[in-house]
């Protein structure tokens, strides 16, 4: 079984692993590949789904092939826009936004809902986080929360009104570690780390131009690190363990990578004295990196 932690005040209790669900919300992957996929992350003990409304075919398939096995997974998705006949970032779309991932969904009650990479100066200004507590006084979401990075992340923890945030932290993005997911751990909000593996910089030996990764695989070259394991293992062992983290997303199309993951996990923590090599060297060569959106 895969090791359970406490998610914050929530009274939640989260797996260290959780599946990232944008991937599956590719039409061109075939709903018989998306099923199984789903239904062997439940069989592998992960008890964490995080989807969000850009995501495609995303929500929509979770709650089809998932909703028998409603009671087995905390569902976490992610809202703000795209809402027809409504402007994005307003709180008459945050209610109707999260109406709509409810009936996707199939689930009455979605435990975790996130404004997604909503910019401070606007969350300040049109009552956003109200509105997600109003979908809380209405029944419909358990936990309010935040997904972003930088000084929008910084506002929402600081808000008070947020129960949970997601943020990004790897080997190539660290800033988070001692920053908002600090302050979230002080003040007992749960924390989820998303881009776990900062899309594997490591697949390219020269520059991915245009690739996501790009500012990550820049920041590996000038980082300069050396592991004695497979990237792929010492990434998501220093993220998964990294402090502050309760629960860690990963996402993946292929059950084999899945099952891997799930393995990979079975060995801890890395060894201190390498965390703290991994740890000094982006201090060092950090350039004003800010986490990336």
């Amino acid at each position: 079984m895969i090791e359970k932690r406490p998610f914050g005040n929530t009274g939640l209790q989260t797996t260290l692993l959780g599946f990232g669900a944008g991937q599956i919300g590719d039409a061109k992957m075939p709903d018989a590949q998306v099923e199984s996929l789903l239904n062997e992350v439940l069989n592998l003990g992960i008890n964490l789904i995080d989807t969000a409304r850009g995501y495609g075919l995303s929500e929509e398939r979770i709650g089809r092939f998932l909703a028998h096995r409603r009671d087995e997974f905390i569902l976490s998705t992610k809202v703000g826009y795209s809402v027809d006949g409504l402007p994005d970032w307003t709180y008459d779309t945050i209610i109707a936004g999260v109406e709509q991932a409810r009936r996707r969904l199939q689930s009455d009650v979605l435990d975790i809902v996130h404004l997604h990479s909503c910019p401070a100066d606007v969350m300040q200004n049109n009552g956003l986080l109200d509105a997600l507590q109003e979908t809380v006084s209405r029944g419909w979401v358990k936990i309010p929360a935040y997904s972003g990075e930088n000084e929008a992340l910084d506002f929402a923890v600081a808000s008070g009104k947020i129960g949970r945030l997601q943020a990004t932290v790897n080997l190539n993005d660290q800033r988070n570690i001692d920053g908002a997911i600090a302050q979230a751990q002080a003040a007992d909000i749960g924390t989820i780390a998303k881009r776990t593996i900062g899309n594997a910089p490591w697949r390219f030996s020269e520059r991915p131009v245009g690739e996501y990764c790009e500012p990550y695989w820049e920041r590996s070259q000038a980082m300069g690190l050396a592991v004695d394991l497979p990237w792929i293992e010492a990434a998501l062992r220093f993220t998964v363990f990294s402090t502050g983290i309760d629960c860690a997303i990963i996402g993946t199309t292929n059950i084999h990578h899945l099952r891997e993951n799930v393995t990979l996990l079975q060995k801890g923590a890395l060894p201190a004295e390498l965390v703290s090599e991994i740890r000094a060297a982006f201090a060092q060569h950090d350039a004003g990196w800010v986490g990336q959106i």
